[in-house]
């Protein structure tokens, strides 16, 4: 398979690779489900690496299905680790072993430190380790550290120099105790002044079209002042695509708030290269009248599987509590192969339809997402299932600390 193949959402390892709640609950009871978790994690089904989680959903799945580290291992040294040139090749399986560690299956930081000491990404593998805090698992990779790290890896390292593994290697070795020092004593960067320009809105204008860098601050103040000479430089600066101009004027639109909805109406219509910036704004501020054109936005979005897209028009139809759009929203939940989107879905259907929402918020009680759990922990009816699976969040050691307090308070009662 493909690395960027993303199976039928229908099929287990469809719903592995998207990290869905019923994935996580579905893979318990079928037999094989072990090989479709090792593959997700060497293969990396994100979307969106960058913001996406996905490697505490599948530690636990690990630990739940009573499945080895080895074939982890096995990816993070295999042949192509030194040729293979992809920057996230090794990422996922780093940061499930690390998660693995977190859950107390400890035999999982003797692979990271191997890796640390000779793999393509070490430095990944060494700050994972450092994270965890316990100078029990780093032994000897100080000297690693203070050996392989410049001082640009050192000054990350060091992020937190309370950390007992960074105090203990800055105790040992001095390269590190001198990156400790430079981190506490840097100078504190002064606070940038911004003076507003002056002149009339035309002034503003010229100034914007000889596009230096004071065409920025010109922008930015016919942004403040709601000018509707903003709205015609729009039209002239977005169609040119993407860019340093189409953002500064982007972040002036947003100055504008409910000001912007009649152009933004207009855009929408169909204006060359302004639709995507109407459609930020009617999200944001748009009325009931602006609810068709938002589901026409996300359904175009999803049929293109353009998932980043649906982002806007999803929280504008929660934020509007359209209910004209719970059929299409409950669509995206399934098919979206952008974990990051289920939060902003489940925020929309709690409040476009509170009750057809309640099996999304305990699905999501299991879900990759950070957000999609806290939202959940909140959210979901206090049935026996749940009221279990809240407190294993309460009590989970690697759980992020905002989902842990939202089912402490609603696993409170039950502890």
């Amino acid at each position: 398979m493909d690395a960027n193949v993303i199976q039928p959402v229908d099929t287990l390892h469809g719903q592995l690779q998207r990290g869905l709640g019923r994935a996580a609950r579905r893979a318990a009871r079928t037999r094989g489900a072990g090989e479709f978790v090792y593959d997700c994690v060497r293969r990396d089904p994100r979307w969106d690496r960058q913001v996406e989680s996905r490697s505490l959903y599948y530690a636990r799945l690990i630990v739940d299905l009573e499945l080895p580290v080895h074939p982890l291992s096995d990816h993070l040294f295999d042949p192509a680790d030194a040729s293979d040139g992809d920057e996230w090749r090794a990422s996922l399986a780093i940061d499930t072993l690390t998660d693995l560690v977190r859950l107390s299956r400890r035999e999982a930081a003797s692979p990271l430190r191997r890796y640390a000491e000779q793999g393509a990404g070490w430095f990944e593998a060494l700050d994972a380790l450092v994270s965890l805090g316990d100078p029990a698992l780093v032994h000897g990779l100080g000297a690693v550290a203070a050996a392989r790290c410049d001082e640009d890896d050192l000054h990350w390292l060091v992020d937190d120099p309370g950390n007992p593994v960074i105090r203990q290697w800055a105790a040992e070795h001095r390269v590190i105790a001198d990156a400790v020092a430079r981190r506490r004593g840097g100078p504190t960067p002064r606070p940038r002044e911004h003076t507003r320009p002056t002149g009339s809105d035309a002034q503003l204008v010229a100034l914007a079209h000889q596009r230096s860098d004071a065409s920025v601050e010109a922008i930015l103040e016919l942004g403040r002042r709601r000018s509707p000479a903003l709205f015609d430089l729009a039209e002239e600066f977005l169609p040119e695509g993407p860019g340093r101009w189409r953002g500064v004027i982007c972040r002036a639109l947003r100055e504008c708030g409910s000001a912007a909805l009649p152009r933004a109406r207009a855009w929408a219509g169909g204006t060359p290269g302004c639709r995507k910036v109407a459609i930020t704004i009617l999200a944001g501020h748009g009325t009931a009248q602006d609810v068709p054109v938002l589901i026409d936005d996300l359904e175009t979005a999803l049929g293109a599987k353009s998932w980043g897209a649906a982002a806007h028009p999803i929280e504008g139809l929660g934020r509007l509590r359209a209910g004209a759009a719970v059929p299409l929203l409950k669509e995206a939940w399934t098919a979206t192969e952008y974990a990051y989107l289920r939060p902003r879905l489940l925020t929309a259907l709690l409040r476009t339809a509170p009750h057809t929402a309640e099996s999304y918020a305990a699905e999501a009680l299991w879900d990759c997402e950070e957000e999609a759990r806290k939202i959940a922990a909140a959210a979901a009816p206090l049935t026996e299932d749940n009221a279990l699976r809240l407190r294993r969040l309460a009590g989970c050691a690697a759980e992020e600390p905002g989902v842990v307090s939202a089912a402490v308070d609603r696993a409170a009662p039950e502890l």
